[in-house]
């Protein structure tokens, strides 16, 4: 059952069964024979209709904001935010396909040589709830314009955003069957993963998702992406712009009411401007307005989810019991709904919750920091390297440290987030595989070469 549950008041707004196997079976083959169809279709024609997804997107840019925040608490401002990214990478996609996808010359002993770019076939997207729009268009826009059919699994509290995308790219003119929502439970997305038509999985959830998942794919000897968690580092330097570092510092951390697998989680700050740090960082963190995500003047909304709420609770409370000092106590607000108040820790043991997982939460971990050297061993002290962030002025220091760092994207005094323009993806349990850019449009092509006498 996919359940739409209100997380500012707990109240239920409608319920979706599954589609039946009967059902599932027949979509998965219309995908595939579609798939025949789609990628003989002109590329012009491809991006076309991503060109109309975007005015389909900006048209009804409100509506889904709206959308967001009743289904799974996302403020509306940045619900807004959202919708206009989603435009962003279908344009982007419209805009450079044909360059991404161009045949490339290659040298070789025959008289001619090249490389081309043809699609798989049907891509399984298996998709979270915390950025409901976002993940399904980064995914489905540049799989689309390569020539396959896509295949969207999303998450059990957001089927009202699912039906919506569906529907946005209908109105847009998509084939029927190029772009198709299933309501599948695990057992039955398991089994699709391994379903002859399915060419490749790509999925955005937790790492124990993403292991799951590349198991059943690779016995199935298919192409998968998995963007997976993430504790990302924000390393203050004694040479940062102290100010700017806690703007943008509490913007990450707060980002989707905390539940972002980007957002900056562990603050690494040098012992030299570690009290002015933590003292601006708290105070700003308290100043932020929690409340009704469909109002414009709140900047955190409630958790999604009651179990994620219980959870986090569980994690932060078992850190101050192990040790963890509290500078700043929010914790679970009275009344209705499933809100969590920003919360700031400093020195978590290396072995609780907040030193060890990922707090996927407003809760932020500050930790003392001493050389340069120790700043890339906590850096990399977390099963996840997904992206990091680094604030000095020193590009020497810069130069020197990044190559170090195990993450997928590290920014330098900005925070990590994602560009249609730029790759996306991590290491280590942060998953595998990119998104985005021109790498995000190849991971699921068949990369041919062509040689000719």
């Amino acid at each position: 059952m996919y359940r739409s549950l209100n997380p500012t008041t707990g109240e239920l707004i409608e319920e979706f069964a599954l589609h039946t196997d009967a059902h599932v079976e027949s979509s998965l083959e219309a995908a595939a024979a579609e798939f025949q169809v789609w990628r003989r279709a002109r590329l012009g024609d491809r991006t076309e209709v991503l060109e109309r997804a975007a005015r389909e997107l900006d048209a009804a840019r409100d509506a889904l904001a709206e959308l967001m925040a009743e289904e799974m608490g996302k403020p509306v401002v940045q619900g807004l935010a959202e919708v206009d990214k989603c435009v962003w990478v279908c344009r982007y996609y419209a805009e450079n396909a044909e360059a991404f996808l161009a045949p490339r010359a290659a040298e070789s002993d025959g008289a001619e040589a090249w490389v081309r770019y043809d699609p798989l076939g049907t891509i399984l997207a298996i998709m979270p709830w915390n950025f409901p729009l976002w993940q399904v268009f980064r995914a489905a826009a540049p799989a689309l314009a390569a020539g396959n059919t896509v295949v969207l699994k999303h998450a059990p509290n957001t089927p009202r955003c699912a039906l919506r995308i569906a529907e946005l790219f209908e109105a847009a003119g998509t084939p029927q069957s190029v772009f198709t929502n299933l309501f599948l439970d695990n057992n039955q997305a398991a089994a699709a993963i391994g379903h002859s038509t399915v060419r490749g999985v790509t999925l955005t959830g937790s790492s124990r998702a993403g292991s799951e998942v590349a198991r059943r794919a690779g016995a199935a000897l298919k192409p998968i992406v998995l963007e997976l968690g993430g504790s990302d580092p924000f390393i203050v330097f004694d040479d940062a712009d102290i100010p700017a570092a806690v703007e943008a510092g509490v913007a990450s951390r707060l980002l989707n009411n905390g539940q972002s697998c980007i957002a900056a989680k562990r603050f690494l700050v040098q012992a030299a401007v570690a009290d002015e740090f933590t003292e601006r960082f708290a105070t700003r963190m308290v100043a932020q307005s929690v409340g009704d995500p469909r109002l414009d003047t709140t900047q955190v909304g409630p958790l999604a989810r009651a179990d994620l709420r219980s959870t986090l609770a569980a994690q932060v409370d078992a850190s101050v019991a192990a040790g963890t000092e509290v500078v700043v106590e929010g914790g679970s607000g009275d009344g209705p709904g499933f809100f969590y108040k920003p919360t700031v820790l400093r020195g978590a043991p290396a072995d609780s919750p907040a030193g060890a997982e990922e707090l996927f939460g407003p809760v932020a971990v500050i930790e003392l920091l001493g050389s340069d050297e120790e700043a890339v061993e906590q850096a990399n002290r977390t099963r996840y390297g997904l992206g990091a962030s680094m604030w000095t002025a020193d590009r020497a220091r810069v130069d020197e440290l990044i190559p170090r760092i195990d993450a997928g994207s590290v920014f330098v005094n900005g925070m990590v987030k994602s560009d249609p323009r730029l790759p996306f993806g991590g290491v280590k349990d942060s998953g595998f595989g990119r998104e985005l850019a021109r790498d995000g449009v190849l991971e699921f092509v068949n990369t041919k070469t062509v040689w000719m006498r």
